[in-house]
């Protein structure tokens, strides 16, 4: 197993920006190299652990405080935490930042058009509609990272890259040991 410590690695970002497909590459990255980690995917965590909020700004706030305390538990005990959530707002990303110390944010980049061409769950279609409200990047805001330590811009560069940027910024920070020669 490979050493590592402990780290939560947030990936922000419009809906259908590619969160949770660069997550999925990196998992299987990490899942190579042995390593222990855990996916916190902000559709299952609505399921589970924070159901019965809604998508007021208050809401949204307490959905990420409930994430970033798992979180932190999690990384504290070594493990490298993987949280593709859309997050909007970033006082309460830079909060997270705080109270969990080893903290890597992925702005996961891509132009709301590309987001909407990308739209599986229909999604857009339906906000623009108004049938749904407060959509992030319609009628919420989305307020972009003003210094992430990786930018992933998913409409010009392949999985590939996206992924391996986040493994670089992991290494380089000293999460993760460097490949063997």
């Amino acid at each position: 197993m490979q050493k590592q410590r402990g780290v939560t690695v947030w990936f922000t970002g419009l809906s259908g920006a590619g969160k949770s497909t660069i997550t999925s590459g990196v998992v299987k990255a990490l899942q190579e190299r042995g390593c222990d980690l855990e996916v916190m995917d902000g559709d299952e965590v609505r399921q589970n652990l924070t159901k019965g909020l809604g998508f007021s700004k208050a809401d949204r706030d307490e959905n990420i405080r409930r994430i970033g305390y798992v979180a932190s538990l999690l990384t504290r005990h070594e493990v490298i935490v993987l949280v593709p959530v859309i997050s909007p707002y970033r006082e309460i990303r830079d909060e997270m930042r705080q109270k969990i110390g080893d903290f890597v944010e992925v702005f996961v980049n891509a132009p709301l058009a590309v987001c909407e061409q990308r739209d599986v769950k229909g999604l857009y279609k339906k906000a623009r509609a108004g049938e749904i409200k407060q959509f992030t990047g319609i009628d919420d805001p989305y307020e972009p990272p003003l210094n992430p330590e990786v930018e992933c811009r998913t409409d010009l560069e392949t999985l590939a890259e996206s992924v391996q940027k986040v493994l670089d910024c992991l290494t380089t920070r000293g999460y993760l040991q460097p490949d063997a020669p």
